[in-house]
């Protein structure tokens, strides 16, 4: 009973510390753009869900937006945010359905890898570009912005991002005997 209570406090207190390394990295790559603080963003989601398990990255998937909000990073509509959270959920369970979990062979990770990036791309593509900027009341530069914002720059940052976790993802895994 003991060694289950201290892997369940183990898991939480890793997820805790993804979820305040992904905060920092927001706050500190701010300045930086999109392409810096996505890439980090990504690799931080793609290492949650790798090396700490599936609902460690659902968690740090859905708290992102949200603190990304909260720290003024990315547009401030709040409409967004749930988009962003749900594009970041395809991620990590792609990601985590189709390489989490031990060992894995290394055609399946790329495999899982460019899934993931593509589906986040397009489910923020639908999501935000084709469903919020038709329903939304906005002036056609937001549209604009919100659309080159939430395009090519997600399959970007997501590929770069998970491809970075997963150089990363068994170094970890090795350092905490995973």
């Amino acid at each position: 009973m003991k060694s289950a209570v201290n892997r369940r406090a183990l898991y939480i207190t890793e997820t805790a510390v993804m979820t305040a390394l992904l905060i920092v990295l927001q706050a500190v790559t701010k300045p930086a753009g999109q392409y810096v603080i996505g890439t980090c963003v990504n690799g931080v989601l793609a290492v949650s869900v790798l090396a700490v398990g599936l609902w460690s990255g659902v968690t740090v998937a859905a708290l992102s937006p949200f603190f990304a909000f909260l720290l003024g990073i990315g547009p401030q509509l709040p409409q967004i945010v749930p988009a962003i959270a749900a594009g970041n959920l395809v991620f990590v369970l792609l990601l985590g359905l189709l390489a989490g979990g031990g060992e894995v062979p290394l055609w399946r990770r790329g495999i899982a890898w460019l899934a993931a990036a593509a589906g986040k791309f397009a489910a923020l593509y639908l999501l935000v570009v084709k469903l919020l900027c038709a329903i939304l009341p906005l002036k056609e530069p937001q549209v604009a912005m919100f659309t080159a914002m939430f395009s090519y720059p997600q399959l970007v940052t997501a590929l770069a991002g998970g491809g970075i976790a997963l150089l990363l993802t068994p170094l970890i895994r090795r350092a905490v005997r995973r």
